[in-house]
């Protein structure tokens, strides 16, 4: 195979990977896993990096209960004993807070937590 024969072959492809964006491949979401049970997150403190692309995967023990993050106007409903996913990227430094928004009782009021987002 002469040197020209090389080039028309590799080019196209080396341009199709370019354009497909296959050179750069993203990192996998780290996965967290959270509980929910009366009346507490499990767990209610996860720290976090700017920027970083996390799944969290939040299972119900004991209720339906509810996950709400305000800041990004998300929620998701949690039903006994099956794992729900929950896609996020961390925005900036600071608190990103989550709470129960299903009622499940006394003690209802004090069931949230917060992401401690660091720099990156």
């Amino acid at each position: 195979m002469t040197m020209m024969m090389k080039r028309r072959t590799v080019l196209p492809l080396v341009a199709g990977l370019l354009a497909a964006g296959l050179t750069r491949a993203q990192p996998a979401p780290r996965v967290i896993e959270i509980t929910a049970q009366r009346f507490r997150f499990t767990p209610r403190v996860i720290p976090l990096k700017a920027g970083e692309h996390v799944l969290l995967k939040i299972t119900a023990l004991d209720f339906p209960h509810g996950f709400f993050v305000p800041d990004f106007d998300k929620r998701v409903d949690l039903v006994p004993g099956r794992a729900v996913e929950f896609a996020l990227t961390a925005p900036g430094p600071g608190k990103l807070h989550f709470l129960c928004d299903n009622f499940c009782g006394e003690g209802h009021e004090g069931m949230d937590g917060y992401f401690e987002v660091a720099k990156a």
